[in-house]
């Protein structure tokens, strides 16, 4: 039998089976339209934190959830420390700690030999510090299980700091600084920061040449010191590990390792008066303005949260559904995208902010129409198909929290860190679910304040406020109801601003 004649034999057998199947399928009733689909309602219960969580002999929390599925394993490590607590004149100290950990050796192995160990393990070994938290990360091998967590705990334990790696590192950072004005987002960033935290608050006091160049070796070897050992760690485990097994491992390497206090220094909140107004960044080698409007938001445990939640997901959050999507993108095209958020805050206010890009000609009529929007939604009650819709959305993807082993320890462990009581994971979709259409109307009353809202551009600032000649009836000083603040351009490298907002 020649090829061809085979394969027309093959694909005769393959249609008579697929025919022979078609009974079956033809059985089931088609709905004319998707919306006319019907599913069972959603059935999922969250996993119980105190079934995974454990408590080492020297106080060290670990929260194990195991995942058989593959040969692999997971282990993060959050560490109480942060740029927070960085000493005065150090602004970048942290980042560099918690960088060079991984880059510059640990133990035993240079800063080579390490690199080539874990290459040899195909271990993936990873360490930063943020502004708040610490962290570090394995990614392994079951097999090399052993080995991989004798390279974690060195790095953990034993950094090497590498001068000639250390050296490197800040003067990477130094290139950095030099193209710090060059983007519009990192612009946005930094001066949103500064309108809504103010300078001189952690999160917005920027590393500069002067303080990158008093960084010493010593200095990285000192804040590593103070805030690394087993009572500052909290143990995100999963994968393929037995818990009493995988527990055992690491009392044994944590035996000889004494445990101090947790760090007590809290997290300072920001000390700033908030000035409403309209200001803007001049860039004029852009054809966009980059715009965010917004104010401060609200604390984690904030009883109108998920209120909050609904509403910033009818208004901006939501995706396409979203009425500002809707508005500014598929109404009147004057942006890809377009987006709000409500944040919540964990150790001070998080912050409400609409956020987009258009066209530098037409930035006023897209920021006017976010003012329609915010203005709506705190006069109107939502439709029933809006909050219907929200709901759904929130409740139905509450699950993919928990959508692998990783993410459901890594949740826990965060809680942990942060002192949140787990219960809310249990009440979240009621508390979602019992969300009225007047709940919305009211939260979004009480918590977005048009008196207080901040908004700044960032593009060339002669064609945005002329405006959009076909449609001249919206410009950014009429928005402004008064004078339009500029913010000048930083020098990048000592941040010192010819005049301040």
């Amino acid at each position: 039998m020649t090829g061809a004649r085979r394969f027309a034999v093959w694909c005769w057998m393959g249609a008579l089976l697929a025919g022979l199947a078609v009974p079956a399928a033809v059985a089931q009733p088609i709905p004319l339209h998707p919306r006319d689909l019907v599913f069972e309602e959603l059935s999922f219960d969250p996993p119980d934190p105190a079934a995974h969580r454990h408590e080492l002999s020297n106080g060290a929390v670990v929260f194990l959830v195991p995942d058989r599925a593959l040969p692999l394993v997971s282990v993060s490590v959050i560490v109480r420390t942060g740029a927070y607590l960085e000493p005065a004149g150090k602004a970048g100290l942290a980042a560099l700690t918690g960088s060079q950990m991984r880059a510059g050796g640990a133990g035993a192995l240079g800063p080579a030999e390490f690199d080539d160990e874990a290459a040899f393990l195909a271990a993936e070994l990873s360490s930063r510090i943020g502004d708040t938290s610490g962290r570090a990360g394995l990614n392994c091998l079951t097999k090399d299980l052993d080995a991989s967590l004798d390279l974690l705990f060195d790095m953990l334990r034993r950094p090497r700091f590498d001068q000639d790696r250390l050296d490197l590192a800040k003067s990477q950072v130094l290139q950095q600084m030099e193209r710090r004005n060059d983007s519009t987002q990192s612009i946005e960033v930094r001066e949103w920061g500064r309108l809504l935290r103010g300078s001189g608050h952690f999160t917005t006091t920027p590393s500069t040449r002067a303080s990158i160049d008093a960084i010493t070796r010593d200095d990285l070897l000192a804040f590593h010191r103070e805030y690394y050992h087993p009572g500052n760690f909290i143990f995100a485990v999963s994968g393929d590990v037995e818990p009493a097994d995988f527990l055992a491992r690491l009392e044994a390497r944590l035996a000889d390792w004494p445990a101090r206090e947790p760090v007590s220094t809290p997290v300072p909140a920001p000390d700033h008066e908030i000035r409403p107004g309209v200001y803007v960044v001049d860039k004029d080698d852009v054809n966009q303005g980059r715009v965010v409007i917004g104010h401060l938001g609200a604390m984690r445990d904030n009883p109108d949260r998920y209120a909050l939640m609904v509403m910033n997901d009818i208004l901006g959050g939501g995706g396409f559904a979203a009425r500002l999507l809707t508005r500014i993108r598929s109404d009147e095209g004057l942006a890809y995208s377009a987006y709000s958020s409500y944040g919540f805050g964990t150790y001070f206010p998080g912050a409400f902010r609409v956020s987009f890009q258009s066209r530098s000609e037409t930035v006023a009529r897209a920021a006017a129409i976010v003012l329609e929007e915010i203005e709506r939604i705190r006069s109107e009650p939502v439709t029933e198909a809006e909050l219907r819709t929200s709901k759904a959305s929130f409740v139905e993807t509450f699950s993919r929290n928990f959508s692998s082993a990783a993410s459901t320890a890594g949740l826990f462990a965060n809680d942990e860190y942060t002192g949140r009581d787990p219960a809310y994971l249990v009440a979240y979709r009621d508390r979602i679910s019992s969300v009225s259409g007047d709940d919305v109307l009211r939260v979004a009353r009480e918590y977005l304040d048009p008196e207080r809202l901040v908004m700044l551009v960032v593009g060339d600032r002669s064609t945005i406020e002329a405006g959009d000649p076909d449609n001249p009836d919206v410009t950014l000083a009429e928005l402004a109801a008064g004078e339009v603040a500029g913010i000048p351009l930083p020098d990048p490298f000592t941040m010192e601003y010819p005049s301040s907002p």
